[in-house]
């Protein structure tokens, strides 16, 4: 089986969504990322004992961050699956880049090319 997603979603593998730190949602978006969206493991069922707890709340305390700011908080999501849901994965990707994409290009971005 083919997964089929869009070309411009960048995954990065960590052993634990609890590994992801607001620095790394927000770092993405300053480097000029349009959204980072966050894929981990089913709530409840972490083999590391809370660490997609710990994600979810620190994509809402980025999201938070970047509401504050003007960026918009919903450039930032996260997703739960389990491992075996490959075709759910691309649905999530699919799902995240329209929602970006109606979202518009990340207004740092415009910034940082003004200010240039």
């Amino acid at each position: 089986m083919r997964l089929e997603y869009p070309a411009n979603v960048k995954i990065i593998r960590v052993p634990c969504t609890g590994k992801v730190d607001v620095i790394h949602l927000l770092r993405a978006l300053e480097k000029g990322a349009d959204g980072a969206c966050v894929i981990g493991c089913m709530e409840g069922s972490c083999y590391f004992k809370g660490g997609n707890y710990r994600a979810r709340k620190r994509v809402e305390q980025a999201a938070k961050i970047l509401d504050s700011i003007g960026v918009g908080g919903q450039r930032i999501r996260m997703y739960n699956l389990s491992s075996g849901e490959g075709t759910l994965f691309a649905q999530y990707a699919n799902e995240f880049t329209e929602h970006i994409r109606a979202l518009g290009p990340n207004p740092i971005k415009k910034a940082g090319k003004k200010a240039a």
